[in-house]
């Protein structure tokens, strides 16, 4: 039982403590990358969602979009073990009240630092006491201040279903983080959560958008339910699960709850604790990074997580990128003329992107194409010449032979993450989504 002093301590923090600590505490969920959907002010409020702006990290025209990414509170009822917030830390606790949200969101938007807001939050006294508060901040940001700009929050296990429902109504997209890729991992380091409580909301989630999608057919006007989707996060490295293991769950919810994006983020060991890994060598960035540019195969590219591992190779290779990795293991599908082989074929040349894929099938409808026209249209001939012709040629006489072509590509030195010196991988940010954009070019 605390204090009375000690809860006054608490209620005592000015608004701009409470930031520093809250917005600090959310730096380790990585899943608020918004998507561009389209909430237009209707000129009455404050804020306005354009396709073709609010992203966190890029839009459509390529802006840079900035989100207020706080903690509600960073206090918490559960233990779970990776967690900086758990309750058994000794850590500076605060809680923002909803108006305090309202005029942090507002005061900064004024200002011109932020375009939208993701919120989550710890677990305080319980789940349905939680989403209640962060129910009535998002509502009277909506109504009261007549915010209509980018709004991103976290749905929390356990909470009344029905909580989850209106504020669906009133965010542009909603997630659930899955935590830890298993339910062994979750009984493992953190015992409080459950699987089916956090698939549960997921799925209600998913049910209200195509209800919603369903009833604006028929009834232009109606509500839109979470219009950017949902999306998820999952650690990697804090639990044994395999790459293999990863992307199957990945590709899983990707197809049986419609999720937007599934972000992944590399353990940072932030306790101490004998059921947490060692990690004599720092985060699994590399590994966050293989991951990353494996989903971007799943989603654009076609494939399937089977395709690029298995239970006989359950990792990645950490000297080449999946799409490289799996094209030098089905050396018998290549080459592709480039002047008559399908999309689908094309697109799955290293060095060949969805965007120079499509320009590839319409510039050939012209005439047939040669390396200075795959040049001008994007393609990363360097990678690519191992494995298309044009015309029946390659670029330059070369073996169709797994080491020789590994060699090369490695040799390439391929343009990792790396941090302001140099020699160190970095975690993706919430900022990187238009590097990622490029890598998924680069590396495509």
């Amino acid at each position: 039982m605390e204090s009375g002093l000690t809860v006054r301590k608490r209620e005592d923090k000015s608004v701009m403590e409470k930031l520093r600590i809250l917005s600090d505490a959310a730096k380790y969920d990585v899943s608020c990358s918004s998507s561009g959907v389209g909430r237009r002010g209707d000129g009455t409020g404050i804020g306005n969602t354009l396709a073709a702006g609010i992203c966190h990290s890029f839009g459509a025209d390529g802006r840079c979009i900035s989100l207020l990414k706080i903690l509600f509170t960073n206090e918490c009822i559960y233990d779970c073990k990776y967690c900086i917030n758990r309750k058994s830390n000794d850590v500076p606790r605060a809680s923002f009240t909803p108006d305090e949200i309202c005029e942090l969101t507002i005061q900064f938007y004024r200002r011109n630092y932020i375009e939208g807001l993701f919120l989550s939050s710890g677990i305080l006294h319980s789940p349905t006491y939680t989403m209640e508060l962060i129910y009535e901040a998002v509502y009277k940001l909506r109504t009261f201040y007549r915010f209509q700009g980018y709004i991103h929050v976290k749905a929390i296990p356990g909470a009344d279903p029905g909580l989850v429902e209106r504020m669906g109504l009133l965010a542009d997209r909603m997630s659930v983080n899955l935590e830890l890729p298993t339910a062994e991992g979750l009984k493992q380091l953190a015992p409080n959560k459950h699987r089916k409580s956090i698939l549960w909301p997921m799925r209600q989630i998913q049910q209200g958008i195509t209800q919603s999608k369903n009833e604006i057919m028929v009834y232009k006007h109606a509500p839109s339910f979470v219009p950017a989707g949902q999306s998820t996060q999952m650690i990697v490295g804090a639990t044994r699960e395999s790459d293999y293991q990863i992307m199957m769950v990945a590709e899983n919810l990707y197809q049986k709850f419609d999720l937007k994006r599934v972000y992944y983020s590399a353990f940072i060991s932030v306790n101490e604790d004998k059921d947490l890994p060692a990690l004599p060598e720092g985060p699994p960035l590399l590994r966050e990074h293989r991951l990353y540019q494996a989903d971007w195969l799943l989603r654009f590219y076609g494939f399937e997580a089977k395709e690029l591992l298995s239970e006989k190779k359950p990792n990645f290779n950490v000297l080449l990128d999946p799409k490289a990795d799996w094209a030098l293991g089905h050396l018998e599908q290549f080459p592709v003329e480039i002047n008559k082989a399908d999309y689908r074929s094309i697109l799955r040349v290293p060095g060949i992107g969805v965007k120079s894929a499509q320009r590839i099938v319409r510039a050939r409808r012209n005439g047939n194409l040669g390396f200075d026209d795959l040049k001008k249209i994007g393609v990363a001939l360097k990678r690519a010449l191992y494995f298309i012709t044009c015309n029946g040629k390659m670029m330059y006489p070369t073996k169709l032979e797994e080491n020789y072509i590994a060699r090369n590509l490695i040799d390439g030195k391929e343009k990792l993450p790396f941090d302001r010196d140099g020699m160190t991988y970095r975690q993706l940010s919430l900022f990187d989504d238009v590097r990622a954009a490029g890598w998924k070019q680069m590396n495509a």
